[in-house]
């Protein structure tokens, strides 16, 4: 923890404006005056006793604020408390001895001045501390968790791009046409998708539109034996969720439903939002759990580290099979109008 925080703690704690002050000196003045109308002589000397350490110690820490760490703060209130109470002592006994009024006993009297001082003055900066610590913990925890998300995010980039590219190459290699106008919908939609490739969040909305873009791109490699469908709810469009996660799960499709069985292979992107919770399914009719090594590649095994980092319990993951034979990848995310996520 810095100086900086110690010192931000001091001012936001101890200080005040002019209008608050002369409020202050005015309260302080109404009690000093209804001590004396009420002749409450000994009540006043303890209560100036007490007031007059405080005041020179918020002095002296106000002073040095930008000089002084959380010790240094601490070691200064506990000395200025405890010189002043000694300081005052002398003046409590002389002005109680002028009007005739039995002072307390010195070792009370400096055990209250220090204790009520330290407790009114020590305990908030005390807590201020702790709390400046607890945040410079979050905010580590913060950076930690950011440099995390961008490092398994740059994960992504090289794994889609590679396997766009790739496809790309095997048309070039048998159907040079064809290759062509997968060129032209592959430049146009990586003029779409790159820039959001790099941030931090994007919408169902988007993300869908990205896989259609990729699922057109794939039907002209696979032809007719490639059918797709994709169904987002338009109320559900603008709800937030990180980048390339639906990627993932169409690619997933692609390469381990459609590429190893020979004829045609459906694919159905679908999306709902029940109680809070925004359901993305990607279903195909391809190869099946059972004869592909699904699930254990690194594009999902990223996916499920980087909704383990940013949402934690509250999203999952699931690959099943389901009704009709299909082989479904079941992503749930909280349907939120913001992603929870550090910059």
């Amino acid at each position: 923890m810095t100086g900086d925080d110690c010192a931000r703690a001091i001012r936001r704690q101890y200080g005040c404006t002019w209008r608050q002050g002369l409020l202050s000196l005015l309260c302080l003045a109404l009690v000093a005056g209804g001590a004396l109308l009420l002749e409450r002589y000994a009540l006043l000397a303890l209560f100036g006793a007490i007031v007059v350490p405080g005041f020179v110690a918020c002095m002296l820490l106000l002073l040095a604020a930008r000089r002084l760490g959380w010790t240094g703060a601490m070691i200064l209130l506990l000395a200025a408390t405890g010189a002043g109470a000694w300081a005052v002592l002398p003046a409590y006994r002389h002005v109680l001895a002028a009007w005739d009024v039995q002072a307390l006993p010195d070792q009370q009297l400096l055990a209250c001045v220090f204790g009520v001082n330290v407790a009114v003055l020590g305990l908030p900066l005390w807590f201020a501390r702790t709390r400046a610590r607890a945040q410079q913990l979050a905010d580590l925890r913060n950076a930690a968790l950011a440099a995390e998300l961008k490092a398994l995010q740059a994960q992504v980039e090289p794994h889609f791009l590679y396997n766009t590219l790739a496809n790309t190459r095997y048309l070039a290699r048998h159907q040079p046409p064809r290759a062509v106008e997968m060129l032209e919908h592959l430049i146009a939609y990586l003029h779409s998708a790159l820039p959001d490739m790099r941030s931090q969040a994007s919408t169902l909305g988007r993300e869908f539109e990205l896989a259609g873009h990729y699922l057109a791109l794939m039907a002209i490699r696979f032809g007719e034996r490639l059918q797709y469908r994709l169904d987002c709810p338009s109320d559900l469009a603008a709800v937030s969720m990180p980048p390339l996660l639906l990627m993932t799960l169409v690619e997933n499709a692609v390469r381990h439903g459609v590429e190893p069985k020979p004829g045609t292979v459906r694919i159905a992107v679908t999306a709902g939002r029940e109680h809070g919770v925004l359901t993305i399914v990607v279903a195909d009719d391809g190869a099946g759990i059972g004869e592909t090594t699904l699930g254990s590649g690194v594009g999902l095994r990223n996916l499920r580290e980087r909704l383990q980092a940013l949402y934690g319990a509250r999203a999952g993951f699931v690959l099943r099979r389901g009704d009709g034979g299909l082989t479904e990848a079941v992503l749930t995310l909280p349907a939120t109008a913001a992603l929870e996520v550090m910059a």
